[in-house]
């Protein structure tokens, strides 16, 4: 035993004798293994001082002996270093065990989970949903600003910072993938990189689909063709506010918007979502293809074609097994 652990051994045996407790059994009672049957997570506020924390310990059942433990704390003097946040004890923890994790610091890692393809409107109603972050959210991001993956955070962390940290992650990624880009495509910036890959990650949620989808879009801007995408035409009718809770009706489609590619040539004006990196490292390496057309194959993909005449059987076999699936319900 070092000479530092020695002294604050000594100083905890001096304690539980000083209450009465005998200090070699005092300090046996602190060292030992605690009555906690299960692991458990407890939340120590800002500002809490060591009476609030030995009486919270002990409502839980973390500890028997609060006033030995307040005693110990103060007697080392660490009342000034036990951290405010979310922590982890173990069953079994020992009251020494406990104030060890209370000064490390390492609190629980929270998850918050940004799903590709949502709307920025739908990704701030989550973070505002999201227990244990603080503060409202006031920033407001573009849509396609935001970047969809797993962040993890802290309780008490703000709202606002994780938005950022999505804004940033978003650029950072865009850019890195921009730089690693096919040569001579009809894309000009790494905004319409994220357009294009929006309007992707709305049509297809195939991960091995997303080049080929991408190659189409690709293949239409380059010939001129109108990328006629049933997700733009819905983002141009809710503005990326809400759901469309019904079919698109041919009437949609003669919409007038900037969202509407059934009506205007090249890229919408903006994202239509917040794709995630596949779908934008998929229109930067879209795959070699002649397809210009694709529709939904009822099987939870996609069915590509060439000409129009390929497409338009496609979508007979489509509306076929639709009617069937209709009859045998």
């Amino acid at each position: 035993m070092n000479r530092k652990n020695s002294w604050v051994t000594a100083l905890i045996l001096i304690t539980f004798a000083a209450v009465g407790g005998g200090g070699l059994f005092g300090y046996m009672n602190f060292t030992q293994r605690g009555a906690l049957k299960s692991d458990l997570i407890i939340i120590i506020p800002k500002g809490s001082g060591i009476n609030f924390i030995s009486r919270l310990l002990e409502r839980k059942g973390a500890i028997s002996q609060p006033i030995l433990f307040k005693l110990t704390v103060l007697i080392l003097r660490l009342e000034k270093v036990l951290r405010a946040g979310e922590f982890s004890i173990p069953k079994g923890s020992s009251p020494r065990d406990i104030l060890s994790i209370l000064r490390s610091g390492k609190m629980v890692i929270r998850r918050f989970v940004a799903v590709e393809g949502l709307y920025t409107a739908e990704i701030l109603g989550q973070l505002r949903r999201t227990d244990g972050l603080t503060g409202i959210v006031t920033e407001t991001p573009k849509e396609g600003e935001l970047l969809p993956e797993t962040y993890h955070y802290n309780f008490g962390d703000n709202r606002n910072d994780l938005v950022r940290r999505m804004k940033v992650a978003m650029k950072n990624v865009s850019e890195e993938l921009w730089l690693l880009r096919e040569v001579g495509l009809p894309i000009k910036t790494p905004l319409e990189a994220i357009i294009l890959a929006s309007i992707v990650e709305k049509e297809t949620g195939l991960v091995e689909e997303r080049r080929r989808v991408a190659s189409v879009f690709i293949n239409r801007l380059r010939l001129g063709m109108r990328l006629q995408s049933d997700p733009t035409v819905i983002y141009g009718l809710t503005n990326g506010n809400r759901r469309l809770r019904r079919p698109l009706k041919r009437k949609d489609l003669k919409s007038l918007n900037p969202y509407n590619t059934y009506l205007n040539k090249g890229l919408p004006p903006g994202p239509i979502a917040n794709p995630g990196r596949a779908s934008i490292k998929a229109v930067l390496n879209p795959i070699e293809s002649t397809n210009l057309y694709f529709v939904a194959d009822g099987k939870g993909g996609h069915a590509f074609s060439t000409t129009l005449s390929e497409h338009n059987k496609n979508v007979k076999v489509l509306r076929k097994l639709e009617r069937e699936k209709m009859q045998t319900r």
